[in-house]
C-alpha cells in the first residue's frame, strides 16, 4: 500500500439543526444558503435537510426542523448528536420574543445538547422596526450561556445580507467546541 495522499484534506462531518418559532425565516435562509436564491417557502411540516460546505473543512447537514407550535414539542427528538445548533429570531417581532427565549432555553438545556455550540441568527435586520443585536443579546439573555461557544449574527435572508458567513461561523464554532 502506499503512503496516503498528503495533499488530501480532512473534511469533517457536523450535523446542525437549525429551529426557531414559525415564520422566523428558517427554511428561506437554508435555501438562501444552498442555492444563493431566495426561494418563496411556506411552514415547514416536519424538516428539511441540506449538505452544505464551509471554507473550513466542516461538512454539514443542516436539520431545518418546522417551528409552528404544534411541532416544538418534537423538536427534542431532532438534538441527539447534534454539533451546533443555529436558532433563527425574527428582529422584527417583538412580541414573540420571550416565547422564542423560552424555546431556545428548552433546546439547549436538553441533555443531548450539553456543550453544544450555537449560532443565534438574527434574521429580518433589513426591517425599520428590527431589535438591535445588542438589543436581542439582553432579551435572549444570551450572555447567562457561558457553559458553550455561541455567537450572535445580523442578517437578511430576503437581501442576503450577512448570510454567506453563516457557514464559517458554525464552522468555527464546531471546531471550538472542546472535544475537538
Amino acid at each position: 500500500m502506499g503512503a496516503p495522499n498528503s495533499k488530501a484534506q480532512y473534511k469533517r462531518q457536523a450535523k446542525v439543526v437549525m429551529m426557531g418559532l414559525d415564520f422566523a425565516g428558517k427554511s428561506t435562509l437554508l435555501y438562501k444558503l444552498k442555492r444563493n436564491q431566495t426561494v418563496e417557502t411556506f411552514p415547514t411540516v416536519g424538516f428539511n435537510v441540506e449538505s452544505l460546505e464551509t471554507d473550513s473543512h466542516v461538512s454539514l447537514t443542516i436539520w431545518d426542523v418546522g417551528g409552528q407550535d404544534k411541532l416544538r414539542p418534537n423538536w427534542k427528538e431532532y438534538l441527539e448528536d447534534t454539533d451546533a445548533l443555529i436558532f433563527v429570531i425574527d428582529s422584527s417581532d417583538e412580541a414573540r420574543l420571550e416565547n422564542a427565549t423560552t424555546e431556545l432555553l428548552a433546546v439547549l438545556n436538553n441533555d443531548f445538547m450539553a456543550g453544544v455550540p450555537f449560532l443565534v441568527l438574527a434574521n429580518k435586520q433589513d426591517v425599520p422596526s428590527a431589535l438591535t443585536i445588542d438589543e436581542l443579546v439582553a432579551k435572549l439573555k444570551l450572555e447567562d450561556y457561558n457553559d458553550r461557544p455561541w455567537e450572535i449574527k445580523g442578517c437578511s435572508a430576503s437581501t442576503g445580507e450577512g448570510v454567506a458567513e453563516t457557514l464559517n461561523t458554525v464552522g468555527k464554532l464546531i471546531k471550538q467546541r472542546k472535544h475537538l
